[in-house]
């Protein structure tokens, strides 16, 4: 095998080198005039047309305040022209909190999601610790608004959608959601020495692995009100890109590498859950990888494990790639190794598209492009992040690892 493929080979650490210059190359004409971030296209000029959503302006601001701190000599810039949007455009000065995005006539996309609410605290964590201007004031903000109406002290999960006035809740809760408000509480707590955020993580974190368990680690993704599993949901619309039916095996492999962190990030390692996070892995690994003949992870499985929706999505091989190099480096398996290459040789082979140094967002069952669930490419937070945290801390949050980094 080629050894820019092979972990911990000079080759494979300049190959992923290369590949984060070409996405942040890739990104750079993101900012609109008010800061919201543009959908991108298939080349990396802006989708004018499509709304700016506060979530794809929130991950725009994290990747470049990281680029920033790697010594990006435009990244600190653009980042800031994302926060600019956060404090400005994005804002809803009215009822509190962040519009779910702006349409192109500059009209405010309903409701208040808590999806786009965790990638808020992310961004301002990011560009915190990347000196950022107005990027501590956003985390404030963030932080409390996401206290008075996503976080459910009682429960240990965070609520799912509100109405634009923040008067109405729907009775959906979603694991998406709370999946990246793991990952945002974990940034919080690295940034700020905040170790509340961090004991809410693992709160979270518990209520995942009983489900897990309980359903031979697929994970259910959506649930009613009182928290019960809606296994059905969706089963009419299977590739919705938020709420898809049955099981993601992607976030499986996400949840396993969130997993691994938080557990690796306890003064006293509990393997317990490491060893959760291994299973987690492995059943996505093997209901999902190579499902139908063709290499690429499918979208979603039923409950057996069958696939659903066969389509190969960017960021479930960008997770891939992240948690077989963290399961590798917490285990010494050397098969975690070995996935870690190969996930690596199908990325330079058929998902990275080497014209203008992005990866291919959507690719059918015989990996072809395809465009219905994720047309163009939207942003590059997935993909940069792949190409950081093999080589990273384990226990630390990417954007912390890379500032003391800089630091040290």
């Amino acid at each position: 095998m080629d050894p820019k493929y092979i972990y911990n080979t000079k080759e494979n650490k300049e190959f992923l080198k290369e590949n984060a210059r070409a996405l942040l190359n890739f990104g750079r004409k993101f900012p609109s005039p008010g800061g919201g971030s543009y959908y991108l296209s298939d080349d990396g000029t802006p989708w004018v047309e499509r709304p700016r959503e506060t979530w794809i302006t929130c991950r725009m601001a994290h990747v470049y305040s990281i680029g920033s701190m790697m010594g990006d000599k435009e990244s600190k810039d653009l980042a800031a022209q994302a926060i600019k949007g956060l404090l400005g455009e994005l804002k809803d000065n009215k009822n509190g909190g962040w519009y779910a995005g702006l349409s192109k006539d500059n009209v405010p996309l309903e409701y208040k999601q808590c999806y786009a609410h965790a990638f808020v605290i992310l961004a301002g964590t990011s560009a915190y610790l990347a000196g950022v201007e107005g990027a501590k004031e956003l985390l404030d903000e963030a932080l409390k608004v996401y206290d008075k109406y996503f976080w459910n002290e009682e429960e240990g999960l965070a609520v799912d959608t509100w109405n634009t006035e923040f008067t109405k809740l729907d009775s959906y809760r979603g694991v998406n959601a709370n999946m990246h408000t793991v990952e945002a509480f974990l940034a919080v707590a690295d940034a700020l020495s905040d170790e509340v955020y961090r004991k809410r993580a693992g709160r979270i974190i518990d209520h995942v692995v009983s489900w897990s368990k309980e359903n031979d680690f697929r994970i259910p993704e959506h649930f009613t009100s009182d928290w019960k599993p809606d296994l059905e949901k969706n089963k009419e619309k299977p590739d919705d890109p938020f709420k898809p039916y049955g099981a993601t095996p992607g976030h499986g492999i996400e949840w396993a590498r969130l997993i691994t962190q938080w557990a690796e990030s306890q003064s006293e390692v509990n393997k317990e859950y490491i060893d959760v996070a291994c299973k987690l892995y492995e059943r996505a690994i093997s209901d999902a990888w190579n499902a139908d003949g063709e290499p690429g992870i499918v979208y979603t499985t039923d409950w057996n494990g069958k696939p659903v929706v066969h389509d190969r999505m960017h960021w479930t091989l960008a997770e891939a790639i992240n948690t077989s190099a963290v399961l590798y480096k917490v285990t010494g398996n050397e098969r975690y190794a070995k996935d870690y290459s190969m996930f690596l040789e199908y990325l330079d082979e058929t998902v990275l598209d080497h014209s203008v140094g992005s990866w291919y967002h959507q690719l059918d069952e015989h990996n072809k492009i395809k465009g219905t669930v994720w047309p163009g490419k939207s942003d590059v937070y997935h993909a940069f992040q792949a190409m950081l945290i093999p080589y990273e801390k384990v226990n630390v949050s990417i954007a912390k690892a890379i500032y003391d980094e800089k630091e040290n």
